[in-house]
Parts: C-alpha cells; structure tokens; sequence
C-alpha cells in the first residue's frame, strides 16, 4: 500500500474502534474512505470525526441524498468531510427511510442547516431537531420531492402568473403538445417525418418549375 492508503487504512480502523456500536463497516477504494454507519449514532460520530486529534475533519464540505426506492430504507444520507490539517478526506453514508428521520448535523457543523434542507426538499429526507426544517430551492406550494426516482419528469403542477387575479397560480400540468419521436440515429440526414409547420415546403418542391 501507499503511505496514503496506509493511512486510510489505520484511519479505518482507529474508527472503528472508537465507535464500534455506530460504524457498520468502512471501505477503501480510489484513494477515498466510506465509512457505513447507524443514522441513531450519525451525530456521536460527526463529533468524533470533528474534534478528535486523530481525525480534525473540522470541514462540512456538503450533505446530499441518494436514492434507491427498491431497498426497505430507500435513503442514503452521505456525508462529506474534509481535513485542512492532515489533507485527507471522509465519506460516511447513513440510511433512511420515508417516515424516519435522522439526528440533525447542526449542532455539531452549522453548515449543516442549508444541506439537510436541500435534502428535505429534493429526496423528503427529515432531520430531527433541525431548527428549521423547510422547503429550500422549490416553492412552498411545491408538491413531492423532485429528485426522487419515481417522480414524474413532467411533475405535479406547473406555476403562473394571473394577470387578473394579479397573483401566482397553481395549476395541473398541461403539456402543449405531444411528445415527439426524434431520430438520433443520424443528424446528418435529419428525421424521417414532417415536423408540423413544414408541409408547404414539402409541397413547393414537389411542384414543376
């Protein structure tokens, strides 16, 4: 192994015996650390990672969601951690489910406010005893949670503005006009249809000069 991988290697196991009850397993591969861990022990960890000399991961760098929505705990809550003083990096991955919510990272990195609402408001992920648990870059009036798998790509609604009734409106999608079937096979030659609009030039070559 490298020096790095060495250190990961020690870094892995130093983890996992210092949470033995929380850290489910660890993984190496491509230079980078996962650890696998229980969502109740997520906060315990978070500090261990941040404060302990071994580890100083004292960077939030981002929380983000994955979804799987075949698995019993649909969620994963993934975790990226960074080191300024030892230059090294961590993941650590959590599950979650639809009803379930998972101990808020923000007692322990502020940063973690915006990235546990982006994940509310994208996957429907909650997070227990975040002090204020809402709708981030969708509207309030948003319906579902537009990153999950089995959203629709057309979604539930669509906004307005009412020109008469002056304010915005909410209103059942309405596509106008159907979905059509491109040929991608070859750009050279285009497709192999009418596009609507141009029948007259399809007529004006057919006609003798």
């Amino acid at each position: 192994m490298t020096p790095d991988e060495t250190d990961l290697a020690d870094l892995a196991t130093y983890l996992e015996g210092k949470a033995p009850d929380v850290i489910v397993s660890t993984e190496r591969a491509l230079g980078e650390l996962t650890v696998y861990a229980q969502a109740a022990g997520i906060v315990s960890l978070l500090k261990t990672l941040k404060s302990n000399g071994r580890c100083r991961f004292e960077v939030l760098v981002d929380i983000c969601g994955v979804d799987w929505p075949g698995r019993e705990n649909r969620f994963d809550v993934v975790y990226h951690l960074l080191s300024p003083r030892l230059n090294q990096r961590i993941r650590v991955k959590v599950q979650a489910n639809e009803t379930d919510a998972v101990p808020s990272a923000v007692g322990v990195f502020p940063a973690a406010n915006w990235f546990e609402r982006e994940a509310y408001d994208m996957y429907g992920i909650l997070f227990a005893g975040h002090p204020d648990l809402r709708r981030l870059l969708t509207d309030y009036g948003f319906q579902g949670h537009p990153l999950r798998k089995d959203f629709p790509l057309t979604g539930h609604v669509e906004v307005r503005y009412d020109d008469e009734a002056k304010r915005v409106v909410y209103e059942p999608v309405r596509l106008t006009q159907e979905f059509r079937n491109f040929d991608f096979e070859s750009p050279w030659e285009g497709t192999d249809y009418v596009l609507p609009g141009d029948e007259k030039a399809g007529e004006a070559k057919e006609k003798p000069n």
